[in-house]
């Protein structure tokens, strides 16, 4: 800005594009969840919901399998050594009936082995910490988001109105692709993969 006044740069400056939360640059710690992510690729190979005796905090089952919220669950873990099993469990303890466990599961206390590993009750956690970016309008197609950053998490439910399901996007917002296990162990795809799911919400958890 040679020749300008410092008037005239402040006054420049002053009118310059400012980049909120709906338009900033990628962050480290969303960069750090997807590698963190994607790293589960080629390692998780299998998918099993079953209900497992976890230990507590830090439980998990083995990494060569799982499902959904696993991966987001252990992308915390080893990005931000943030344990989501923990974060939920307390959570669940303050605020139980925020949750859905009781109407959907019949719960009536919080169960550290499994409420973690449950998209409903991931969805409920990430809304109550402020993470939630947006939800889907009606009738929109699965591939429906915008202004996708890698670390970001979407949800969506399988075939219309099916069984919840979630992935970490690791690469955006130009051809976002996302890492996560619907049936055959962790795996990164394109977004235009989930067209035909229904797309829930966005979220931008930053722990």
């Amino acid at each position: 800005m040679k020749g300008l006044s410092r008037r005239t740069t402040l006054g420049l400056l002053a009118v310059a594009p400012v980049m909120g939360a709906a338009g900033s640059s990628p962050s480290p710690k969303g960069r750090q969840l997807a590698e963190a992510a994607r790293r589960q690729v080629g390692v998780t190979t299998r998918y099993d919901a079953s209900y497992r005796s976890l230990d507590y905090p830090n439980g998990d089952v083995l990494r060569t399998t799982g499902v959904c919220a696993d991966v987001l669950v252990r992308a915390a873990r080893d990005a931000w050594k943030v344990d989501l099993q923990q974060r939920v469990h307390e959570d669940m303890e303050r605020a139980f009936s925020a949750y859905p466990s009781r109407k959907v599961w019949g719960l009536k206390a919080p169960d550290a082995n499994i409420d973690h590993r449950r998209v409903l009750n991931l969805e409920t956690y990430m809304t109550r910490q402020g993470a939630l970016l947006s939800r889907a309008p009606a009738k929109a197609s699965g591939d429906s988001f915008d202004d996708l950053q890698p670390g970001d998490v979407l949800t969506w439910r399988v075939w219309g109105p099916g069984s919840p399901h979630m992935g970490v996007v690791c690469e955006g917002p130009n051809h976002p692709r996302v890492v996560h296990n619907i049936g055959w162990g962790a795996r990164e795809e394109p977004l235009w993969m989930f067209k035909l799911h229904t797309p829930v919400a966005h979220y931008r958890w930053r722990a």
